[in-house]
């Protein structure tokens, strides 16, 4: 408990303090968000606010991680470095991306085949990599089974079946993250509350885990290092809501693609290893809200040769053009993100008092 609070806190202090220093040495150099003219006008006002400050967000994580596991005084676990790597690894894809925006003087970063290439890159290596480094009970941190509250036994994948699934899973949260990023601290805010979610899911998973032998019941959780994973969930936690200090509007830097495709990483990744794929689609409901209005606006727009279902997609900006004010959308979105949390959270703790 000692090291999952530590990470946490410390995750936190490093993106209170990164992010200011971080605005500094972003202003001084001129590298500021370029805004598309076909976007909602308010937005005008942001341009030149700095960006990429997703590299704060997942620099601060490393931090609390490292440093949490240094003063315990215990080894990181095989499951722990393999999300923060997929965060890495995915953050580093928006980097590009957020680079390529600014030294090109461009609201468009890298071109679609690219951004897939790169997402697809790191989620292949990541899926691959997920299926080694067995514990002493034979688990990997990652099963071949689609999951839901646990492995669904019926939907047991053959191997590079399942490497697609957590490849799609992947690009899909990922993506999903990269558009809810479109109001002044909104999707760091809702990633702040799904992040502490999966803390509390595998906080829980931990004392209940069937590699304590002696102590599990007939519902304990087959998932490698649940206690260090939750570490993870809490730093990634901790360093969205010390960021958010910085991004509420009005915003002083966004976190960019390198921030919000980091974020999708840490969705996917904790779903996959927690065996709780679907249940992240009910934690995680506003970004598959946001995400399920671009695809209506393009399947609309396409079955009706040029109507639109909304004024604009994502969602967000819909409401932003029929004049809801930008922060009554933010904490109306947080409040729906705040049931959307609760309710997974509860069908997630009824199914284990069930099977009891």
């Amino acid at each position: 408990m000692r090291s999952i609070l530590l990470g946490g806190g410390l995750a936190l202090i490093g993106t209170l303090l990164g992010t200011r220093w971080a605005i500094k040495v972003l202003v001084k150099n001129g590298y500021g968000q370029f805004i598309r003219d076909d976007g909602p006008t308010a937005h005008h006002t942001k341009r030149g606010t700095p960006t990429m400050g997703g590299i704060v967000i997942v620099g601060a994580v490393i931090f609390g991680y490292t440093l949490a596991h240094l003063i315990t005084w215990s080894p990181p676990t095989a499951s722990g470095l393999l999300v923060l790597y997929l965060v890495t690894g995915l953050g580093m894809v928006g980097f590009a991306d957020d680079w390529t925006k600014i030294s090109k003087a461009r609201s468009l970063g890298l071109n679609s085949k690219a951004k897939l290439a790169g997402q697809t890159l790191v989620g292949v290596s990541f899926a691959i990599l997920s299926f080694q480094f067995p514990d002493d009970q034979g688990v990997t941190p990652a099963s071949q089974a689609i999951s839901f509250l646990r492995d669904i036994s019926w939907l047991n994948l053959p191997i590079w079946l399942a490497v697609i699934w957590i490849v799609l899973v992947i690009a899909s949260w990922s993506n999903a993250a990269n558009l809810t990023d479109g109001l002044d601290g909104l999707a760091t805010g809702a990633s702040a509350m799904v992040f502490a979610a999966y803390a509390a899911v595998n906080f829980w998973q931990n004392n209940q885990s069937c590699s304590t032998l002696s102590t599990s019941g007939p519902q304990c959780y087959w998932v490698r290092d649940p206690r260090d994973l939750a570490l993870v969930s809490l730093a990634l936690a901790g360093a969205c809501f010390g960021f958010l200090w910085w991004n509420a509007s009005p915003a002083k830097i966004f976190m960019g693609d390198t921030g919000s495709l980091a974020i999708g990483g840490g969705f996917a990744a904790l779903s996959i290893f927690t065996r709780t794929e679907l249940l992240m689609l009910i934690v995680a409901g506003l970004f598959l809200v946001i995400t399920l209005s671009v695809v209506l606006q393009v399947g609309w727009f396409k079955a009706t040769k040029g109507k639109r279902l909304f004024k604009m997609a994502p969602l967000q900006h819909h409401f932003e053009l029929i004049g809801w004010a930008e922060i009554t959308i933010v904490i109306r979105f947080w409040i729906f993100c705040g049931l959307c949390v609760a309710v997974g959270l509860g069908i997630f703790y009824a199914e284990w008092t069930v099977g009891q």
